[in-house]
């Protein structure tokens, strides 16, 4: 039963005045109303494994330290109060419990996606004392840190491309650079290559004529990977991204899920035999489930699914039914668990590569607060894009550039990190305010976003649970978590009014946690869910 409806045209602070007024209304004696908190005893961090919610920042858009406009290492380090305090029960830091840093290794442009010197950072970001640094606070606070490694492709600036270019003009096949990179006589159809100058030779480059692509079916190209990834182990990094994962062989996806199970558990042993570090490893693999699903046999991999505007989760909030998100979500997990069942899923809404969620999911209509509730609210690990969390926008538009789903972070303070070169987006377009102007405020998109990870920390069988999908005629998205022969339940109200269901089809009693834009309330077998609103319940 449907009751109380309100106008999703209505704005976010109107959805709160509504949920105060529902607070100070008198209730009956046998109701019990849940608002949004976070309820409980303090608690001591529990998380030892990788079942975290990751925080992924752009490295040059984040926070400048010495001025010149370009995030750097010890930005990071000193915003670490703001992405975790190393105090689980503060509530005033963010929460996260891991960091993907975007390629922080030399390189020609502003992205680093086209590695230069996999062995050294790009001075813009710093030195390897500044990573060291960031890395030990890092651990001092149970926060993992991972670095994005672009196996594919690098720079032609690399000297190992710069050597194979000198070898294939001097037609000097003796060279152990002569195979480095894929190269032919005559281009496959459908791959894309450019001309060795000086030959009639040709290298594969299938992003950009400035990324030539390495050849693995040189043996010494693999090691030499191997051995990249072992020395940022040594430094001690927790782990990988892996860039254009499914890129390895092009259009070879057998070949590719074979690399990634030998070069996973390559480096994966190799952490855990000298440091007793169980690695994290997940890959872009930006296609459809079913290209992308065989590869969690040895990585995790991005959800890219329920991600974007058109993704399941955008389109599950637009229409209002958690029923099209729960069904997609149980038939997801037990295909991945199929494929492996020590898999760790990953949802996220938005990355550098994609526009900014606040674009299509706003602050103003609520949906933001909605779509944070249902990929937070999911087992595994979670990404965040940077800024997403106080509802940064950002678009390609008609520029066509990427510069633009990478802006400098909103601080509002005296953080002098500037946009990317190339950016066109209009400052005026940023509406949702800053860091400064969300950190202390209640109803805030940033509170929702700590409550949330505050939840995810104290709740193990929200990060590992095996999720259910249950069907109803309400359109509620439900979950049923089984985690050690124990059942929650997660239930979310996508709509603009709140609704009534019956707990006893699901022999639940009691809510534990609410967090939405309006109260919940139990009278009986009755539970009344607030409008863009979730629940736990035992």
């Amino acid at each position: 039963m449907r009751k109380n409806k309100l106008f999703i045209t209505v704005s976010f602070f109107s959805l709160i005045a509504l949920a105060s007024c529902a607070k100070d209304s008198p209730s009956d004696p046998d109701e019990i109303i849940w608002e949004d908190e976070v309820l409980g005893d303090p608690m001591v961090d529990p998380t030892n494994d990788n079942y975290r919610t990751f925080y992924e920042i752009f490295t040059s858009s984040f926070s400048d330290t010495n001025g010149d406009g370009i995030g750097d290492l010890k930005g990071i380090t000193n915003r670490l109060d703001y992405l975790n305090d190393g105090d689980v029960n503060s509530g005033k830091s963010l929460g996260v419990q891991g960091i993907w840093l975007t390629p922080i290794f030399q390189s020609p442009s502003y992205h680093k996606y086209d590695v230069s010197d996999y062995y050294k950072i790009d001075s813009s970001f710093g030195k390897l004392e500044d990573l060291k640094n960031l890395l030990d606070k890092c651990h001092k606070r149970n926060v993992k840190l991972i670095l994005d490694l672009v196996l594919n492709h690098t720079s032609v600036n690399n000297k190992w491309f710069i050597e194979f270019k000198k070898a294939h003009t001097n037609n000097d096949e003796s060279s152990i650079y002569y195979d480095f990179y894929e190269w032919y006589t005559e281009t496959p159809v459908g791959h894309t290559s450019r001309v060795i100058p000086g030959t009639n030779h040709y290298y594969e480059c299938n992003f950009s004529s400035e990324m030539p692509e390495l050849n693995y079916d040189n043996p010494k190209v693999y090691e030499e990977m191997v051995k990249v990834a072992k020395y940022w182990i040594d430094q001690g990094v927790d782990g990988y991204r892996f860039d254009a994962a499914k890129y390895i062989y092009y259009k070879d996806e057998k070949r590719n899920v074979e690399f990634w199970n030998k070069y996973a558990k390559d480096i994966k042993d190799y952490a855990k035999e000298k440091y007793n570090k169980d690695l994290y490893m997940i890959g872009e693999v930006w296609d459809s489930d079913s290209i992308l699903l065989p590869y969690n046999s040895s990585i995790n991999t991005f959800n890219f699914s329920v991600a974007g505007g058109e993704g399941y989760i955008s389109n599950s909030v637009k229409a209002q039914d958690g029923n099209i998100y729960t069904k997609y979500t149980n038939n997801f997990l037990t295909k991945l668990y199929d494929v492996n069942p020590d898999a760790i899923y990953a949802p996220f809404i938005a990355n550098h590569d994609t526009d900014r969620a606040a674009g299509y999911l706003t602050v103003g209509s609520g949906t933001a607060y909605m779509a944070a509730n249902l990929y937070l609210l999911n087992p595994g690990s979670p990404f965040i894009y940077y800024g997403e969390e106080i509802g940064m926008k950002g678009s390609r538009g008609s520029a066509s550039t990427d510069a633009n789903r990478r802006l400098a972070m909103l601080w509002g303070d005296e953080d002098t990190v500037k946009n990317p070169k190339g950016t066109t987006y209009s400052s005026a377009s940023q509406t949702n305010g800053t860091v400064a102007t969300q950190i202390n405020s209640k109803s805030s998109l940033l509170t929702r976003y700590r409550k949330l990870i505050q939840i995810r920390t104290k709740y193990d069988w929200v990060r590992k649970g095996r999720y259910e999908g249950v069907q109803n005629k309400e359109n509620l998205g439900i979950f049923k978590v089984t985690l050690d022969n124990k059942v929650h339940y997660i239930i979310h109200n996508l709509s603009i009014e709140d609704i009534e269901f019956d707990l006893s089809t699901l022999n639940a009693t009691k809510i534990i946690e609410s967090i939405g834009l309006n109260p919940s309330s139990i009278k009986g077998n009755t539970l009344k869910i607030g409008a863009f609103s979730s629940i736990l319940v035992e």
